[in-house]
């Protein structure tokens, strides 16, 4: 798990990346929470994100958004780590000329951000947003949407109602071909406290039937 030190718009970004094997391999960017409470490239989800990529043989790639950890700068309030994950994509793509998908997968405030990026790259053809944080941060830019995802939100998140990722999902999925699924875990609150297990598993199933769809292809 090799740390890279990248130079984005603000100075230095402390990253981790995992190559994969072979050539032409899928790419992957996750992006963490809220760097204000805490969030980092090394909280449990954005972790378990990492490896479930890096297990299935794609290149790779987590970091700390300005200010955080080693990452020079400070928090911008959303502009400042666009521009973070734009530079930190470009290089992760960079290193993977010939690859033939790339992936980008969110929690909380890294959803936000990510699924910002996705309307401005193009080449981005699947995401995987957790908790979108609907409370804080404005999704309409998300109409329509230009690449099929998913969206995992716990029914018990006193922060964000799930009725308002619903009306997310009901926004996006106007979009011809282009599917968003929605799935719910019953107890769980903003951040999947004793619910990990659960929130990883539907990760998996979900990968597996996306990539066992695009084998057919």
């Amino acid at each position: 798990m090799p740390e890279v030190i990248l130079n984005g718009p603000e100075g230095r970004i402390e990253c981790k990346y995992a190559q994969g094997t072979e050539n032409g391999c899928p790419v992957a960017m996750i992006l963490h929470p809220e760097p204000y409470q805490g969030g980092s490239m090394n909280n449990k989800v954005t972790f378990s994100l990492y490896q479930e990529f890096k297990i299935r043989g794609f290149s790779v790639l987590r970091f700390n958004f300005r200010g955080v950890g080693r990452s020079q700068g400070s928090f911008d309030g959303g502009e400042g780590e666009l521009s973070d994950a734009a530079a930190v994509l470009d290089w992760l793509q960079s290193q993977n000329l010939y690859s033939k998908y790339t992936f980008i997968a969110g929690f909380s405030f890294g959803s936000w951000i990510g699924m910002q990026l996705m309307m401005r790259r193009p080449e981005i053809e699947g995401f995987i947003s957790i908790s979108p944080p609907a409370d804080k941060f404005d999704f309409s830019f998300l109409a329509p949407c230009p690449a099929s995802g998913l969206i995992i939100h716990g029914r018990k998140n006193k922060r964000v109602p799930y009725e308002n990722v619903e009306k997310i999902v009901d926004r996006l999925s106007i979009q011809k071909d282009v599917e968003i699924d929605l799935e719910f875990v019953n107890e769980a609150d903003h951040i999947f406290n004793d619910h990990h297990i659960e929130l990883m598993d539907i990760v998996k199933k979900y990968l597996d039937n996306r990539f066992q769809l695009e084998s057919l292809n």
